[in-house]
């Protein structure tokens, strides 16, 4: 079930006294883009292990820091590794960290995540801007007694995915030499990869990536009131587009090879945020 306002105010608490300054935006990197936290400047880091009533992250490539600093002039905290379900949390567990990025005074929070692409005008390298997304599986990070302090038990999602802020990612994709698309991100639990029927499913669905990731944190933003710029990275075509097995040394290869330029386009992105 969720926690007291209290539970979270602890966590908060702990990293207020030693972060640097109050961050103006969030950001959660997904498996294999831990190497854009080398663009923050001056980086203050905080150990998850450290924080009281934080979670641990377990996922491989996810280094498990909160870093504080600063990027294109702006003040972010950003999480080097994020929590799935599939390691063992409870959903409700999952709407920890934003909650507690909340109370750091984040005014916005950008997600991202690697992804499968189920859209077959995708290649392995393309970003895709999340419009959208789709959870048919598991409950809502938001389940149990609600927290009024975050917001409403019953809240609206129809703009989770900020228009605005997609509107400037968009524009700064044109010259930012990535193929970048726009679209509907399919949430399913893993650990194990979807079947090659479970992908034919998710397309007739309308999904174009499927992760295993960043609904929860959505859905937990869109109930405090912040705003959300989310990304998939696709890092790999999903099963049965092609012939070839699904591995996580996959994902974190591509992860790796279009960080430098996904670093510079989220750079400037955040620069005119």
């Amino acid at each position: 079930m969720n926690e007291p306002f209290e539970f979270y105010k602890v966590s908060a608490d702990y990293i207020a006294e030693r972060m640097p300054f109050q961050p103006e935006i969030g950001i959660v990197l997904g498996s294999g883009l831990g190497p854009m936290a080398a663009s923050i400047e001056q980086p203050v880091e905080i150990d998850y292990r450290d924080i009281p009533n934080f979670l641990v992250s377990t996922a491989p490539d996810h280094v498990g820091k909160l870093i504080f600093g600063r990027i294109s002039g702006k003040k972010v905290v950003c999480m080097s590794g994020r929590f799935h379900s599939y390691e063992g949390y409870d959903f409700e567990q999952l709407s920890i960290p934003v909650r507690v990025l909340k109370l750091l005074g984040i005014r916005s929070l950008i997600l991202t995540n690697a992804a499968g692409g189920v859209n077959l005008d995708f290649r392995p390298g393309d970003i895709m801007i999340i419009s959208d997304h789709i959870k048919l599986n598991g409950a809502s990070p938001l389940r149990g007694k609600n927290v009024d302090e975050f917001g409403p038990r019953f809240f609206d999602t129809t703009r989770m995915y900020d228009p605005e802020l997609r509107a400037l990612a968009k524009k700064l994709a044109e010259d930012s030499g990535l193929r970048v698309h726009e679209g509907v991100y399919f949430f399913m639990p893993g650990p194990q990869f979807e079947t090659p029927a479970e992908i034919r499913a998710i397309r007739i669905l309308g999904g174009d990536t499927v992760g295993m990731s960043t609904v929860k944190e959505a859905l937990t933003a869109a109930h405090c009131g912040l705003p959300v710029l989310a990304f998939s990275v696709v890092t790999n075509m999903a099963a049965g587009v092609t012939q070839n097995a699904l591995t996580t040394e996959e994902v974190n290869e591509t992860g790796h090879a279009v960080a430098e330029k996904f670093s510079a386009y989220m750079q400037r992105i955040i620069g005119e945020m």
